[in-house]
């Protein structure tokens, strides 16, 4: 799966080059993320306080081009656009273009596999379980889901670098006992929750991986009886045999909902209680003059990136374990393609009609 793309100079570019490309496009636009942060604590400043303000300045804020110097890398400085219209605009454009560019990077690495799989499994003769599952659907899962959530850890990761400080900065406005006298204390609190909250998700999901594992080989049975029947419905394809498998799809799929409607009870208490923790820390600051609605907006956006940062797999927990069941079953078909290997294309193996004995 990993070899078939990285490790082939055929895929050299797509994988290296793609590669760096999206990761270059994500940078830019975790950084102007920050410049949108910096754009509330502003914004709604004023909106607390328009006495003296010009309503021109509310409009130029939005959609008049101004600009502020911006430090990329530590040492690299250039004009940044400092008003809304200026910074969303560029945001979706470049965000569009990294979408496809995505796609594009993900079917690559679906061809890459597939390339790899067909001439391998052309030289086996034994019969492997769901061998064209595993060659069409799999891969196909396989690559959209790398494709969405290696980026999203690419994010998540620069996110991090970006937000981390802003965030640190900011919890010196927590004004709550105890908690005001710790340095740093919106990050710790988001990086507590987070840990909890993944330690408590690894157990309510405990039996997910199996049973998405379970349910692609009862799919797999049914639905090569059903392209068996397409040839011969005489042998294949009755309606008992059928109904039989479809039983077995039916009744793990009911296993497979319970598990996951007492995990989604977790996960939307989970979305509750972390929207609420900014809130809950400074949110009393804006009683005694401390905080500001601005900052209280800045804080609020900061600690949501931050904490959605942290909790990457958290909230992609049933994407990670439909994960872990695709990738179980492509290393079990790549482990059974070099047991049965003959070492030579099954067609070269029948002699063509005519040819001489």
């Amino acid at each position: 799966m990993i070899k078939s793309f990285f490790a082939n100079r055929t895929w050299a570019a797509w994988a290296y080059g793609g590669g760096a490309f999206l990761i270059a496009s994500i940078y830019l636009q975790v950084q102007m993320t920050v410049l949108v942060n910096r754009w509330y604590g502003g914004f709604y400043d004023m909106l607390q306080n328009p006495a003296g303000r010009d309503i021109s300045e509310f409009w130029n804020l939005i959609f008049m081009p101004i600009w502020q110097d911006q430090t990329f890398l530590g040492f690299i400085t250039v004009p940044m656009p400092a008003s809304f219209l200026w910074i969303a605009i560029p945001y979706v454009l470049l965000a569009t273009l990294t979408n496809f560019v995505t796609r594009i990077y993900g079917l690559r690495w679906r061809e890459a596999i597939t390339n790899d799989y067909i001439p391998r499994w052309r030289a086996v003769e034994e019969e492997i379980e769901g061998a064209s599952q595993r060659i069409q659907e799999d891969t196909y899962r396989f690559a959209r889901i790398i494709e969405s959530l290696g980026l999203a850890v690419v994010r998540a990761i620069m996110t991090l670098i970006a937000f981390l400080p802003i965030l640190w900065s900011l919890s010196g406005q927590v004004d709550l006992p105890i908690i005001r006298d710790i340095p740093g204390s919106l990050v710790w609190a988001s990086l507590a929750i987070t840990i909890g909250g993944m330690t408590i998700s690894w157990f309510v999901g405990w039996f997910l991986p199996g049973l998405e594992y379970n349910n692609q080989k009862v799919e797999a049975a049914f639905r090569k009886e059903l392209v068996l029947g397409e040839d011969d419905k005489h042998a294949h394809a009755k309606p008992e045999t059928l109904l039989s498998l479809f039983s077995g799809i039916k009744f793990n799929y009911h296993r497979l909902f319970l598990h996951y409607g007492y995990f989604d009870i977790w996960s939307n208490l989970y979305g509750q209680i972390t929207s609420l923790t900014p809130l809950l820390m400074v949110g009393p600051g804006m009683f005694t003059g401390a905080v500001t609605f601005g900052l209280l907006n800045q804080v609020s956006d900061a600690y949501n990136r931050v904490d959605n940062s942290f909790a990457l797999i958290l909230n992609n927990w049933t994407t990670l374990t439909e994960l872990r069941s695709i990738w179980k079953r492509l290393h079990e078909f790549e482990g059974n393609l070099d047991k049965y290997n003959t070492g030579r294309d099954i067609d070269a193996a029948v002699p063509e009609p005519g040819a001489a004995q």
